[in-house]
């Protein structure tokens, strides 16, 4: 699936490599490499060509024409998708003794202060989002080194640093996804599961492409994204067309 990601030219014969299972050469065959599909249309061929035996997620890679030595034209956010992503994410809650009780029945499965920080501290990573409320962050500033260097650290630009730690847990379990620039100027995110209807599907990746959209760059004077496609896990790139997306 990481060739989607590359600029680089598309060929069939690429594609057919001996690199790749059976499973994956047969559903290259159901694709026409020259041509671009709708986001609607992409998601009818993912459906017909799953290449794998569990529910593979759907996923858009994208190459922005982002300036990578220009720091403002990171691309960094979150957007919660309104069918959820069919994934049921680990969270690691920061928060003082008076939070504990909100974070708990909010649904976060880790909380605590110092219990966590040392934890962490420790080599411990057993969760998948990280939040933290206001008043907590300095006590937690030991592991931004930690979790940092993991995208893991709590961070007021994408909503992991809240003033209500229960709506923001609640958020994240319904379906609140963080996406962001690569040092190659890539997105890659997953937008749902196979499984779900192509309704609910293109649902999301219209709320997600809305949210991208309205984050451009102000500073970017090029073309704003050069290429987009979608997979499934393990499976082959449909290029999108996006020019007619609204």
């Amino acid at each position: 699936m990481w060739e989607v990601a590359k600029t680089v030219k598309t060929t069939r014969k690429h594609f057919m490599s001996k690199k790749h299972g059976k499973k994956y050469r047969e559903a290259i065959k159901e694709l026409d490499l020259k041509k671009t599909y709708t986001p609607e249309e992409a998601i009818g061929v993912l459906k017909k060509i799953q290449v794998t035996k569990f529910d593979p997620s759907v996923e858009i890679h994208l190459k922005l024409g982002i300036d990578l030595a220009k720091p403002e034209q990171n691309v960094r956010s979150t957007v919660v998708l309104p069918k959820g992503t069919g994934k049921v994410l680990k969270i690691l809650a920061f928060v003082s003794d008076k939070d504990e009780k909100a974070a708990k029945e909010a649904g976060a499965d880790f909380v605590g202060l110092d219990n966590m920080v040392e934890k962490v501290l420790k080599g411990w990573l057993g969760f998948d989002i990280a939040i933290a409320t206001t008043e907590v962050m300095p006590k937690i500033a030991k592991v931004a080194k930690v979790l940092g260097s993991r995208g893991l650290m709590p961070n007021p630009k994408v909503g992991t640093v809240t003033n209500d730690i229960a709506k923001t847990i609640a958020e994240f379990k319904k379906g609140k996804i963080e996406f962001r620039s690569d040092s190659l100027g890539g997105i890659h995110v997953a937008i749902g599961k196979l499984s779900f209807s192509q309704e609910d599907l293109l649902e999301n990746f219209l709320k997600f492409y809305k949210a991208l959209t309205a984050i451009k760059p102000s500073t970017l004077k090029g073309i704003y994204i050069k290429s987009a496609h979608m997979s499934s896990t393990m499976g082959p790139g449909v290029k999108l067309d996006l020019s007619k997306v609204k």
